[in-house]
């Protein structure tokens, strides 16, 4: 098997982010409303070449060992990356983050992107639970995780790039209750 496996959904293709996909990714990431809603740890303002440094020094050397990296795409446009989807072995402290351009918004993309990865964590990586995190405030973020099922178990103080957000909220899916909510729907 790929370390990181190709996903096809309704709508999207999630493959593997490679080099190539540096000017879509910046293209699309780079966007205050984007990375606003992130820690603080990703800079902003945003450097030039950070996509670049960024797929080469944390994605690429670390894919499908503790780390799987997936580009979001459309189907009918597989080369143009609109965001990405990032499952980690160990929560550090969440296990999942994600971003989406913002003009794909509020279109049922996020939802559809991360049931296959939430199947493959369980499936094939053999993860009993999964941790994610957002910012409180970040209502969007907030509603895909609970619409997979996940319970909010607790809250805590952090830093993001927009300053008005200093709390996150910890939800946890454990995989008991994953296929639970598979079989509801």
């Amino acid at each position: 098997m790929k370390s990181v496996p190709t996903f096809e959904t309704n709508r999207l293709i999630l493959r593997e982010l490679v080099e190539s996909d540096a000017p879509s990714y910046q293209e699309q990431f780079v966007d205050y409303e984007v990375i606003r809603h992130l820690t603080a740890s990703v800079p902003w303002p945003y450097p030039q070449d950070g996509v670049l440094n960024y797929l080469r020094s944390d994605v690429i050397p670390n894919q499908g060992k503790d780390r799987w990296v997936w580009a979001i795409t459309l189907k009918e446009n597989p080369a143009e990356v609109i965001g990405s989807v990032e499952l980690l072995r160990e929560a550090t402290p969440t296990n999942r983050g994600f971003w989406l351009g913002k003009s794909f918004w509020g279109k049922g993309y996020m939802t559809e992107a991360v049931e296959p990865i939430t199947n493959f964590a369980f499936s094939s990586l053999g993860f009993e639970k999964l941790l994610f995190g957002n910012a409180i405030g970040n209502d969007r973020s907030s509603r895909i995780k609970e619409k997979m099922g996940a319970r909010l178990v607790s809250s805590t103080s952090a830093s993001y790039v927009d300053e008005k957000y200093s709390q996150k909220e910890i939800y946890e899916l454990t995989k008991e209750d994953w296929l639970l909510n598979q079989k509801v729907k």
